[in-house]
């Protein structure tokens, strides 16, 4: 129980940044859109350079952002085609995209810069391409139900600052390019205001939340079951059969995947569905949701697999 409360300990100063966040909006009348310019096209590109710049370049870290990628891209088709049977409008779609990505990035990042080694945080970062190109391009077109051509799926993936960052961050890798000493410690600076930035940000998101019309029981049940039940047991079925016949991960990339599963849903997904007219009030209040039970669902998940 000690062991708990002391994860607890250490992720509840995060959620306390949602708080911030809500109060600057709620009183100080901040402007959301201005700190998520900032998180867009100037903190995440550059942490996001300077992770893909200090990894190293082996297959199986390779693997990890092609991993996840493929597997939001399948479980969103699957979701789909189920329940199609159970919603006739662009519920089902909303579902797909929503449960098959997570919050890698303003809760994932800070996560791992808690529970993991700085080396792991890198690699972590790293395979948050996967969540940023899913929910730009095959996760656009499903909440769209088609109304996004390939095409302009592309076009909207082309036009993510953060590409960019890593495709810059992978030649100056391969050519043995590193990142000046002098340096070192502002990296680090970077990812403490991405953590705090990322979560204020989900706290200044809340204010408009409006329970009227958004409470579908339904809805947020297969949200959560989906994202904190079989998202978790997909990722440790496949480590334990690495683990027991193939070998080709480490303990260490272990838990970078298990982090990656336990996230809450991603507030990528208000933005989109608030784009597309889907929902946007539904999804709102379920991603609020989700963020109140990974609180708790965190910190005990990460208890039972370290022990």
């Amino acid at each position: 129980m000690s062991v708990f409360l002391t994860l607890l300990g250490k992720i509840l100063p995060l959620y306390f940044s949602i708080i911030l966040g809500w109060l600057s909006t709620l009183i100080l009348k901040c402007d959301k859109e201005s700190i998520a310019k900032i998180l867009l096209f100037i903190l995440a590109p550059l942490i996001a350079f300077n992770a893909t710049i200090n990894v190293k370049i082996i297959s199986s870290i390779i693997f990890l952002p092609i991993f996840f990628f493929l597997l939001s891209c399948l479980l969103a088709f699957t979701i789909l085609f189920i329940f199609k049977r159970v919603w006739s409008d662009g519920t089902a779609n909303l579902l797909a995209f929503s449960a098959s990505t997570g919050n890698t990035g303003n809760i994932g990042i800070p996560l791992a810069i808690l529970f993991l080694e700085p080396s792991l945080v890198d690699i972590f970062i790293f395979t948050v391409l996967a969540s940023m190109l899913y929910q730009n391009s095959v996760g656009y077109y499903i909440t769209a139900k088609g109304n996004f051509t390939a095409m302009q799926s592309i076009k909207k993936v082309l036009k993510l600052p953060v590409l960019y960052a890593f495709l810059l961050g992978l030649i100056c890798n391969l050519y043995g390019l590193k990142m000046p000493e002098m340096f070192i410690d502002y990296t680090n600076y970077l990812k403490g205001a991405y953590s705090i930035f990322g979560m204020m940000l989900l706290g200044m998101g809340m204010e408009n939340i409006k329970v009227n019309n958004s409470i579908d029981i339904k809805f947020i049940s297969y949200s959560l079951f989906i994202k904190f039940i079989i998202w978790p047991v997909i990722i440790l079925a496949f480590i334990y059969f690495d683990r027991s016949y193939i070998h080709f991960l480490n303990d260490d990339l272990y838990m970078v995947m298990f982090l990656f599963s336990i996230v809450p849903l991603a507030a990528n997904t208000v933005t989109v569905a608030t784009l597309l007219n889907v929902k946007p009030q539904k999804m709102s209040f379920t991603v609020f949701i989700s963020t109140i039970v990974s609180l708790i669902f965190i910190p005990l998940s990460i208890y039972f697999y370290t022990n």
